[in-house]
């Protein structure tokens, strides 16, 4: 497994257990100054560096400061899957904290270790992503995937011109990135996006999807694959490291992705530039989530929930649709913001 990094938002008695380890710390705030903490709270996302958690960490990290949370955030720097998540939740789980904040990359697989913390007495939230058996959680913040994946449908075949370029006699291919089809949010996007397809654009023939696992490099060469052996009008990509994967793929191919149209979800910096800089490979359309204020809200819910107050279970925030016509200013609301 590769190496990860840890962070903690202030935590002395957690820092002293860790010191143990080949595990490398980013503290959040000066430890001489820290308020005395009320809870612990571990924090477990799927891969780390990528720049949705990396957004959702600022706001998990500023709520846990204004809360004196000892805040431990951890997760795999690049991989998305069960099989570097679960050791990662073990380790957590280990600390003892008072909550478990896990954003899981399977829906089933996580449920033994989420219901051995339940019985150990440890609140579990989710995040983005969510559990199967939704008994267990307290509270789940995420946003609305089925909405996010209904406006890639309809941007792409805009992009796409549906209305004058797909015919029976002529159908439009569309490939589909995602980093996993096992996690709630990618799950549910496909789905949506796939039957929307099939309610309002008959003609739009949908290739078998792309499995990531969050890593461009992997999108972009299944992408490419794509792009050689099918005549491709556009690519849905479902999260932010599969439209990097779809652009990079698109400008490798030159003249012959010249036509193709990609529409992706998640504000990255450079997903948004690509957008407002047009030409090949740039993006006609981006669905952004809000990572930021999952994070503050989950943090903040956590902490209520610790202290008996009733919070509500599923907490589901709007996506929202930007397109190179968006004023600057509303793009740079929505643009993920680097921790």
């Amino acid at each position: 497994m590769k190496s990860r990094s840890w962070r903690l938002t202030k935590g002395v008695a957690i820092a002293s257990t860790l010191m143990a380890s080949s595990l490398t710390f980013a503290v959040g705030a000066p430890m001489a100054s820290a308020a005395p903490h009320r809870y612990t709270i571990g924090f477990v996302v799927g891969a780390e560096a990528d720049p949705f958690f990396q957004s959702m960490y600022v706001g998990a990290h500023a709520e846990a400061l204004k809360l004196h949370v000892n805040l431990v955030w951890q997760g795999d720097p690049v991989d998305y899957s069960p099989a570097t998540q679960i050791p990662v939740v073990q380790q957590v789980l280990a600390l003892k904290p008072n909550a478990l904040i896990i954003a899981p990359t399977d829906t089933k697989a996580l449920n033994p270790y989420i219901a051995a913390a339940v019985r150990s007495h440890i609140k579990v939230f989710n995040v983005d992503s969510g559990s199967s058996f939704q008994r267990n959680i307290t509270s789940w913040v995420t946003g609305n995937n089925t909405q996010g994946g209904k406006a890639a449908a309809d941007a792409l075949a805009t992009a796409m011109h549906y209305a004058t370029d797909c015919t029976a006699a002529k159908k439009c291919d569309v490939a589909i990135g995602v980093s996993s089809l096992t996690t709630s949010t990618d799950a549910a996007r496909v789905a949506a996006f796939k039957a929307e397809v099939k309610a309002k654009y008959p003609y739009i023939e949908m290739l078998n999807d792309v499995v990531s696992q969050s890593q461009p490099s992997v999108a972009q060469s299944a992408f490419a694959q794509d792009i050689s052996a099918h005549n491709l009008a556009g690519i849905f990509a479902v999260d932010g490291t599969d439209a990097e994967g779809a652009t990079a793929a698109v400008k490798a191919a030159g003249s012959a992705g010249a036509s193709i149209k990609i529409v992706g979800y998640d504000g990255y910096a450079n997903n948004i530039a690509s957008m407002v800089a047009g030409g090949l490979g740039s993006l006609s359309a981006i669905i952004s989530q809000q990572p930021t204020l999952e994070g503050t809200l989950i943090i903040k819910y956590a902490v209520a929930a610790l202290q008996g107050k009733k919070v509500p279970h599923l907490q589901t925030l709007p996506n929202i649709t930007l397109l190179p016509s968006t004023p600057a200013s509303v793009l740079a609301k929505y643009q993920y913001v680097a921790s």
